[in-house]
Protein backbone atom coordinates (compact mmCIF):
# COMPACT_ATOMS: atom_id res chain seq x y z
CA UNK A 1 0.00 0.00 0.00
CA UNK A 2 1.30 3.45 -0.99
CA UNK A 3 2.25 6.11 1.97
CA UNK A 4 -0.59 8.76 0.89
CA UNK A 5 -3.10 5.84 0.73
CA UNK A 6 -2.13 4.23 4.22
CA UNK A 7 -3.91 7.60 6.31
CA UNK A 8 -7.11 6.97 4.02
CA UNK A 9 -7.28 3.57 5.50
CA UNK A 10 -6.88 4.38 8.90
CA UNK A 11 -9.32 7.05 8.35
CA UNK A 12 -11.88 4.21 7.22
CA UNK A 13 -10.86 2.33 9.92
CA UNK A 14 -11.67 5.63 12.64
CA UNK A 15 -14.79 5.62 10.76
CA UNK A 16 -16.00 2.20 11.31
CA UNK A 17 -15.30 1.92 14.68
CA UNK A 18 -17.06 5.04 15.59
CA UNK A 19 -20.35 4.44 13.67
CA UNK A 20 -20.82 1.36 15.98
CA UNK A 21 -20.72 3.54 18.82
CA UNK A 22 -22.96 6.13 17.21
CA UNK A 23 -25.36 3.95 16.69
CA UNK A 24 -25.67 2.22 20.05
CA UNK A 25 -25.63 6.01 21.62
CA UNK A 26 -27.88 6.63 19.76
CA UNK A 27 -30.52 3.82 19.71
CA UNK A 28 -32.39 5.07 23.44
CA UNK A 29 -34.78 7.09 21.27
CA UNK A 30 -35.67 4.42 19.22
CA UNK A 31 -37.04 2.12 22.20
CA UNK A 32 -38.04 5.35 24.38
CA UNK A 33 -42.01 4.07 23.70
CA UNK A 34 -41.12 0.50 24.39
CA UNK A 35 -39.39 1.20 27.48
CA UNK A 36 -42.07 3.55 28.72
CA UNK A 37 -45.21 1.36 27.66
CA UNK A 38 -43.28 -2.59 28.22
CA UNK A 39 -41.35 -1.40 31.77
CA UNK A 40 -43.38 1.76 32.89
CA UNK A 41 -40.40 4.02 32.93
CA UNK A 42 -40.92 7.92 33.37
CA UNK A 43 -39.42 10.38 30.88
CA UNK A 44 -36.95 11.81 33.63
CA UNK A 45 -35.55 7.72 33.91
CA UNK A 46 -35.46 7.85 30.04
CA UNK A 47 -33.52 11.09 29.74
CA UNK A 48 -31.22 9.90 32.69
CA UNK A 49 -29.87 6.57 30.84
CA UNK A 50 -28.00 9.59 28.17
CA UNK A 51 -27.35 11.80 31.25
CA UNK A 52 -25.75 9.01 32.83
CA UNK A 53 -23.76 8.53 29.31
CA UNK A 54 -21.91 11.36 30.13
CA UNK A 55 -21.43 11.39 34.04
CA UNK A 56 -18.37 9.90 34.21
CA UNK A 57 -16.56 12.06 31.48
CA UNK A 58 -17.50 15.18 33.48
CA UNK A 59 -14.55 13.93 35.63
CA UNK A 60 -12.46 11.91 33.05
CA UNK A 61 -12.67 13.04 29.36
CA UNK A 62 -9.80 15.83 30.41
CA UNK A 63 -7.92 12.78 32.04
CA UNK A 64 -8.69 11.02 28.73
CA UNK A 65 -7.76 13.34 26.70
CA UNK A 66 -4.16 13.67 28.54
CA UNK A 67 -3.51 10.46 28.57
CA UNK A 68 -4.54 10.01 24.86
CA UNK A 69 -1.25 12.70 24.50
CA UNK A 70 0.77 10.37 27.18
CA UNK A 71 -0.28 6.84 25.67
CA UNK A 72 -0.99 7.54 21.96
CA UNK A 73 -3.90 7.47 20.44
CA UNK A 74 -3.67 4.21 18.89
CA UNK A 75 -3.83 2.32 22.46
CA UNK A 76 -6.23 4.54 23.49
CA UNK A 77 -8.72 3.59 20.78
CA UNK A 78 -8.06 -0.13 21.37
CA UNK A 79 -8.56 -0.01 25.08
CA UNK A 80 -11.86 2.29 24.44
CA UNK A 81 -13.54 0.42 22.33
CA UNK A 82 -13.28 -2.50 24.72
CA UNK A 83 -14.91 -0.70 27.31
CA UNK A 84 -17.90 0.55 25.10
CA UNK A 85 -19.18 -3.06 24.05
CA UNK A 86 -18.97 -4.03 27.86
CA UNK A 87 -21.45 -1.18 28.70
CA UNK A 88 -23.48 -1.33 25.72
CA UNK A 89 -23.68 -5.23 26.66
CA UNK A 90 -25.10 -4.41 30.40
CA UNK A 91 -27.15 -1.78 28.80
CA UNK A 92 -28.72 -5.07 26.50
CA UNK A 93 -29.44 -7.28 29.76
CA UNK A 94 -31.00 -4.15 30.88
CA UNK A 95 -32.59 -5.47 34.02
CA UNK A 96 -33.07 -4.24 36.79
CA UNK A 97 -32.51 -0.41 35.82
CA UNK A 98 -29.72 0.03 37.62
CA UNK A 99 -27.89 -2.30 35.65
CA UNK A 100 -28.84 -0.50 33.02
CA UNK A 101 -27.26 2.70 33.58
CA UNK A 102 -24.07 1.11 35.15
CA UNK A 103 -24.19 -0.08 31.73
CA UNK A 104 -24.91 3.04 29.70
CA UNK A 105 -22.45 4.67 32.52
CA UNK A 106 -19.47 2.74 31.31
CA UNK A 107 -20.21 2.77 27.64
CA UNK A 108 -20.20 7.03 27.95
CA UNK A 109 -16.92 6.16 29.52
CA UNK A 110 -15.47 4.37 27.08
CA UNK A 111 -17.25 6.32 24.27
CA UNK A 112 -15.70 9.76 25.28
CA UNK A 113 -12.37 8.14 24.94
CA UNK A 114 -13.00 6.60 21.96
CA UNK A 115 -14.35 9.80 19.88
CA UNK A 116 -11.58 12.20 21.54
CA UNK A 117 -8.95 9.88 20.79
CA UNK A 118 -9.95 8.97 16.62
CA UNK A 119 -10.17 12.70 16.58
CA UNK A 120 -6.89 13.07 17.55
CA UNK A 121 -5.58 10.11 15.61
CA UNK A 122 -6.95 11.62 12.49
CA UNK A 123 -5.53 15.02 13.19
CA UNK A 124 -1.59 13.28 13.53
CA UNK A 125 -2.43 11.50 9.82
CA UNK A 126 -3.65 14.05 8.16
CA UNK A 127 -1.05 16.67 8.96
CA UNK A 128 0.12 17.77 6.04
CA UNK A 129 -3.22 19.07 5.16
CA UNK A 130 -6.97 17.82 4.34
CA UNK A 131 -7.67 17.86 8.16
CA UNK A 132 -11.29 19.44 7.56
CA UNK A 133 -12.26 16.81 5.15
CA UNK A 134 -10.88 13.97 6.75
CA UNK A 135 -12.79 15.01 9.94
CA UNK A 136 -15.97 15.54 8.11
CA UNK A 137 -15.96 12.28 6.54
CA UNK A 138 -15.10 10.34 9.74
CA UNK A 139 -18.40 12.20 11.14
CA UNK A 140 -20.30 11.21 7.92
CA UNK A 141 -20.15 7.82 8.75
CA UNK A 142 -20.84 8.38 12.44
CA UNK A 143 -24.32 9.96 11.16
CA UNK A 144 -24.64 6.80 9.48
CA UNK A 145 -24.43 5.16 13.08
CA UNK A 146 -27.26 7.92 13.64
CA UNK A 147 -29.12 7.41 11.03
CA UNK A 148 -29.18 3.60 11.26
CA UNK A 149 -30.11 3.62 14.74
CA UNK A 150 -33.26 5.90 13.71
CA UNK A 151 -34.06 3.66 10.58
CA UNK A 152 -33.94 0.71 12.46
CA UNK A 153 -37.53 0.91 13.20
CA UNK A 154 -38.17 0.24 9.99
CA UNK A 155 -35.54 -1.44 8.45
CA UNK A 156 -35.53 -4.30 11.98
CA UNK A 157 -39.36 -3.92 12.66
CA UNK A 158 -38.94 -7.57 13.67
CA UNK A 159 -36.53 -6.85 16.08
CA UNK A 160 -38.92 -4.40 17.87
CA UNK A 161 -41.87 -6.53 17.30
CA UNK A 162 -39.74 -8.86 20.25
CA UNK A 163 -40.26 -5.69 23.14
CA UNK A 164 -37.04 -3.72 24.13
CA UNK A 165 -34.58 -5.74 24.85
CA UNK A 166 -33.07 -7.31 21.32
CA UNK A 167 -33.03 -3.65 19.40
CA UNK A 168 -30.09 -3.29 22.25
CA UNK A 169 -28.77 -6.38 21.83
CA UNK A 170 -28.48 -5.37 18.14
CA UNK A 171 -26.52 -2.25 19.07
CA UNK A 172 -24.12 -4.19 21.47
CA UNK A 173 -23.03 -6.51 18.65
CA UNK A 174 -22.41 -3.59 16.06
CA UNK A 175 -20.42 -1.67 19.04
CA UNK A 176 -18.40 -5.37 19.32
CA UNK A 177 -17.17 -4.71 15.58
CA UNK A 178 -15.51 -1.70 16.75
CA UNK A 179 -12.99 -3.65 18.45
CA UNK A 180 -12.04 -5.47 15.40
CA UNK A 181 -11.31 -2.40 13.45
CA UNK A 182 -9.37 -0.66 16.55
CA UNK A 183 -7.55 -3.21 16.59
CA UNK A 184 -5.97 -3.10 13.02
CA UNK A 185 -5.39 0.64 13.13
CA UNK A 186 -3.56 -0.26 16.38
CA UNK A 187 -1.58 -2.48 14.62
CA UNK A 188 -0.89 -0.99 11.21
CA UNK A 189 -0.04 2.65 13.80
CA UNK A 190 2.60 0.23 15.17
CA UNK A 191 3.98 -0.12 11.71
CA UNK A 192 4.11 2.75 10.12
CA UNK A 193 4.65 5.45 13.26
CA UNK A 194 6.84 7.56 10.97
CA UNK A 195 3.84 8.70 8.66
CA UNK A 196 1.66 10.18 11.44
CA UNK A 197 2.66 13.44 13.22
CA UNK A 198 4.15 13.03 16.30
CA UNK A 199 4.11 16.11 18.24
CA UNK A 200 7.08 16.68 20.94
CA UNK A 201 7.02 14.76 24.02
CA UNK A 202 3.84 16.25 26.79
CA UNK A 203 5.62 17.88 29.54
CA UNK A 204 4.25 16.83 32.97
CA UNK A 205 0.54 18.35 33.11
CA UNK A 206 -0.44 21.00 35.62
CA UNK A 207 -4.03 23.21 35.72
CA UNK A 208 -2.32 26.42 34.83
CA UNK A 209 -1.87 25.06 31.91
CA UNK A 210 -5.31 25.12 31.17
CA UNK A 211 -5.14 28.82 30.92
CA UNK A 212 -2.26 29.05 28.09
CA UNK A 213 -5.19 28.71 25.26
CA UNK A 214 -6.18 31.44 22.97
CA UNK A 215 -9.39 33.24 23.65
CA UNK A 216 -10.65 31.92 20.47
CA UNK A 217 -10.15 28.60 21.54
CA UNK A 218 -12.73 29.25 24.43
CA UNK A 219 -15.28 30.68 22.12
CA UNK A 220 -15.06 27.76 20.01
CA UNK A 221 -15.15 25.26 23.58
CA UNK A 222 -18.44 27.33 24.49
CA UNK A 223 -20.11 26.62 21.11
CA UNK A 224 -19.17 22.84 21.13
CA UNK A 225 -20.70 22.55 24.72
CA UNK A 226 -23.91 24.11 23.83
CA UNK A 227 -24.47 23.35 20.76
CA UNK A 228 -24.05 19.06 21.59
CA UNK A 229 -26.04 20.39 24.73
CA UNK A 230 -29.04 21.15 22.43
CA UNK A 231 -28.80 18.70 19.30
CA UNK A 232 -27.73 15.84 20.81
CA UNK A 233 -30.72 15.75 24.16
CA UNK A 234 -33.04 16.31 21.45
CA UNK A 235 -32.31 13.98 18.68
CA UNK A 236 -30.96 11.46 20.43
CA UNK A 237 -33.31 11.06 23.08
CA UNK A 238 -36.55 13.09 22.96
CA UNK A 239 -37.48 13.61 19.11
CA UNK A 240 -38.89 10.25 18.53
CA UNK A 241 -41.41 10.34 21.20
CA UNK A 242 -42.23 13.85 20.39
CA UNK A 243 -42.83 13.34 17.02
CA UNK A 244 -45.12 10.54 17.91
CA UNK A 245 -46.71 12.60 20.63
CA UNK A 246 -47.52 15.73 19.00
CA UNK A 247 -47.42 15.22 15.04
CA UNK A 248 -49.25 12.28 15.92
CA UNK A 249 -46.59 9.69 13.85
CA UNK A 250 -46.24 6.17 14.56
CA UNK A 251 -42.80 4.50 15.93
CA UNK A 252 -41.30 3.84 12.32
CA UNK A 253 -42.44 7.16 10.90
CA UNK A 254 -41.34 8.93 13.60
CA UNK A 255 -37.92 7.32 13.41
CA UNK A 256 -37.47 7.90 9.74
CA UNK A 257 -38.43 11.51 10.25
CA UNK A 258 -36.00 11.97 12.97
CA UNK A 259 -33.46 10.24 10.72
CA UNK A 260 -33.34 12.84 7.97
CA UNK A 261 -31.34 15.27 9.94
CA UNK A 262 -28.23 12.50 10.18
CA UNK A 263 -29.05 11.31 6.26
CA UNK A 264 -28.50 14.77 5.22
CA UNK A 265 -25.57 15.01 7.70
CA UNK A 266 -23.44 11.94 6.00
CA UNK A 267 -23.50 13.64 2.69
CA UNK A 268 -23.39 17.67 3.22
CA UNK A 269 -20.44 17.06 6.03
CA UNK A 270 -17.59 16.61 3.73
CA UNK A 271 -18.79 19.16 1.57
CA UNK A 272 -18.43 21.53 4.14
CA UNK A 273 -15.69 20.23 5.60
CA UNK A 274 -14.08 20.37 1.48
CA UNK A 275 -15.34 23.94 1.48
CA UNK A 276 -13.05 25.12 4.60
CA UNK A 277 -9.89 23.70 3.57
CA UNK A 278 -10.47 25.51 0.18
CA UNK A 279 -11.23 28.82 1.29
CA UNK A 280 -11.23 29.11 5.18
CA UNK A 281 -13.46 31.43 6.93
CA UNK A 282 -14.40 29.04 9.38
CA UNK A 283 -15.41 31.02 11.88
CA UNK A 284 -17.89 32.49 9.24
CA UNK A 285 -19.30 29.08 8.39
CA UNK A 286 -19.36 28.78 12.73
CA UNK A 287 -21.44 31.48 12.87
CA UNK A 288 -24.10 30.85 9.83
CA UNK A 289 -24.41 27.07 11.39
CA UNK A 290 -25.17 28.26 15.17
CA UNK A 291 -27.62 30.81 13.96
CA UNK A 292 -29.85 28.08 12.43
CA UNK A 293 -30.43 26.31 15.64
CA UNK A 294 -32.39 29.01 17.54
CA UNK A 295 -34.59 29.62 14.60
CA UNK A 296 -35.83 25.69 14.21
CA UNK A 297 -37.03 25.53 18.03
CA UNK A 298 -38.61 28.72 17.60
CA UNK A 299 -40.53 27.35 14.76
CA UNK A 300 -41.24 24.00 16.31
CA UNK A 301 -43.04 25.81 19.23
CA UNK A 302 -44.76 28.92 16.88
CA UNK A 303 -45.44 27.85 14.15
CA UNK A 304 -47.47 24.62 12.43
CA UNK A 305 -44.83 24.20 9.69
CA UNK A 306 -43.89 20.88 8.28
CA UNK A 307 -40.56 19.00 10.03
CA UNK A 308 -39.12 19.21 6.17
CA UNK A 309 -38.41 22.81 7.45
CA UNK A 310 -36.87 22.01 10.77
CA UNK A 311 -35.25 19.72 9.82
CA UNK A 312 -33.41 21.26 7.09
CA UNK A 313 -32.10 24.02 8.91
CA UNK A 314 -30.71 21.93 12.24
CA UNK A 315 -29.60 19.45 9.19
CA UNK A 316 -27.33 22.10 7.78
CA UNK A 317 -26.15 23.40 11.45
CA UNK A 318 -25.28 20.21 12.23
CA UNK A 319 -23.54 19.20 9.13
CA UNK A 320 -21.29 22.42 9.02
CA UNK A 321 -20.25 22.51 12.92
CA UNK A 322 -18.89 19.28 13.57
CA UNK A 323 -16.77 19.44 9.97
CA UNK A 324 -15.53 22.84 10.85
CA UNK A 325 -14.94 22.88 14.64
CA UNK A 326 -12.60 20.03 15.52
CA UNK A 327 -10.03 21.15 12.65
CA UNK A 328 -10.10 24.65 14.04
CA UNK A 329 -9.84 23.66 17.45
CA UNK A 330 -6.23 21.40 15.93
CA UNK A 331 -5.11 24.40 14.29
CA UNK A 332 -5.98 26.59 17.46
CA UNK A 333 -3.53 24.71 20.20
CA UNK A 334 0.23 23.31 20.00
CA UNK A 335 0.45 19.83 18.65
CA UNK A 336 0.80 17.76 21.60
CA UNK A 337 -1.94 19.70 23.60
CA UNK A 338 -4.23 18.38 21.23
CA UNK A 339 -5.66 15.52 23.11
CA UNK A 340 -5.94 17.84 26.19
CA UNK A 341 -7.37 20.30 24.39
CA UNK A 342 -10.19 18.27 22.49
CA UNK A 343 -10.37 16.25 26.63
CA UNK A 344 -11.46 19.62 27.91
CA UNK A 345 -13.92 20.44 25.38
CA UNK A 346 -15.69 16.99 26.09
CA UNK A 347 -15.43 17.50 29.73
CA UNK A 348 -17.36 20.29 30.14
CA UNK A 349 -19.76 18.86 27.45
CA UNK A 350 -20.07 15.99 29.25
CA UNK A 351 -21.93 18.44 32.23
CA UNK A 352 -23.77 20.59 29.49
CA UNK A 353 -25.34 16.71 27.98
CA UNK A 354 -26.05 15.30 31.08
CA UNK A 355 -27.61 18.58 32.63
CA UNK A 356 -29.84 19.04 29.58
CA UNK A 357 -30.84 15.36 29.00
CA UNK A 358 -32.11 15.12 32.79
CA UNK A 359 -33.26 18.89 32.85
CA UNK A 360 -35.08 17.94 29.41
CA UNK A 361 -36.98 15.05 30.97
CA UNK A 362 -37.83 16.69 33.91
CA UNK A 363 -39.44 19.63 31.91
CA UNK A 364 -41.57 16.99 30.59
CA UNK A 365 -42.63 15.53 33.02
CA UNK A 366 -43.19 18.58 35.37
CA UNK A 367 -45.84 19.89 32.35
CA UNK A 368 -47.33 16.67 32.24
CA UNK A 369 -45.92 16.07 28.48
CA UNK A 370 -47.52 13.49 26.56
CA UNK A 371 -50.13 12.34 23.63
CA UNK A 372 -52.95 14.01 25.66
CA UNK A 373 -50.94 17.27 26.57
CA UNK A 374 -48.36 17.91 23.68
CA UNK A 375 -48.27 21.75 24.81
CA UNK A 376 -46.41 20.09 27.40
CA UNK A 377 -43.46 19.88 25.48
CA UNK A 378 -43.16 23.31 25.10
CA UNK A 379 -41.05 24.07 27.78
CA UNK A 380 -38.38 21.67 26.55
CA UNK A 381 -38.09 23.17 23.16
CA UNK A 382 -37.86 26.76 24.51
CA UNK A 383 -35.17 25.69 27.01
CA UNK A 384 -33.34 24.20 23.90
CA UNK A 385 -33.73 27.34 21.73
CA UNK A 386 -32.15 29.79 24.80
CA UNK A 387 -29.30 27.50 25.23
CA UNK A 388 -28.87 27.67 21.06
CA UNK A 389 -29.17 31.46 21.24
CA UNK A 390 -26.34 31.47 23.53
CA UNK A 391 -24.06 29.16 21.45
CA UNK A 392 -24.90 31.53 18.40
CA UNK A 393 -23.49 34.60 20.69
CA UNK A 394 -20.26 32.75 21.45
CA UNK A 395 -20.24 32.29 17.20
CA UNK A 396 -20.18 36.07 16.82
CA UNK A 397 -17.47 36.65 19.80
CA UNK A 398 -15.28 34.39 17.69
CA UNK A 399 -15.92 35.93 14.63
CA UNK A 400 -15.51 39.33 15.80
CA UNK A 401 -12.14 38.36 17.31
CA UNK A 402 -10.81 36.84 14.34
CA UNK A 403 -11.43 39.32 11.86
CA UNK A 404 -9.47 41.28 13.74
CA UNK A 405 -6.29 39.60 12.38
CA UNK A 406 -6.96 39.44 8.74
CA UNK A 407 -4.50 36.79 6.81
CA UNK A 408 -4.19 34.84 9.70
CA UNK A 409 -6.20 32.36 12.45
CA UNK A 410 -9.00 30.43 11.52
CA UNK A 411 -10.89 32.91 9.21
CA UNK A 412 -7.51 32.29 7.27
CA UNK A 413 -6.98 29.29 4.13
CA UNK A 414 -4.37 28.03 6.11
CA UNK A 415 -2.97 28.89 10.01
CA UNK A 416 0.57 28.10 10.29
CA UNK A 417 1.64 26.12 13.89
CA UNK A 418 3.63 29.55 14.65
CA UNK A 419 0.46 31.63 14.78
CA UNK A 420 -0.79 29.42 17.48
CA UNK A 421 1.88 31.27 19.65
CA UNK A 422 0.26 34.70 18.69
CA UNK A 423 -3.44 33.47 19.13
CA UNK A 424 -2.92 32.89 22.91
CA UNK A 425 -2.26 35.81 24.39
Amino acid sequence: MRDDHVKWFMLALAALTIMGSYYTYDSIAPVAGLLRDERGFTQSQIGLLNAVFNLPNIALALIGGILIDRIGAAKAILIASFICTIGATLTAVGEPYGLMLVGRLLFGLGNETLYIALLVGIAQWFHLGGGALAIALFFSMARVGSYSADKSTSWFAEVYAQGWQAPLWLAAGLTATGVLTAFIYYLIDRKLPQLRAVGQKSERFRLKDLTGFSRSFWYILWLNVLFASVFFPFRSTFSIQYFMDVKGMNLADAGTANSYVFAAAIFATPLFGLLADRIGRRASLLTFAAALMPLTFVLLVTTDYGLWVTTILMGLSFSVIPAVIWPSTAMLVEKHRVGTAFGLINMIQSLGLAAANYGAGHLNDLFDAGPDNPEGYDAMLLMFALLSFVAFISTVLLLMRERRQPGKGIEAREILQSDVSMQRH
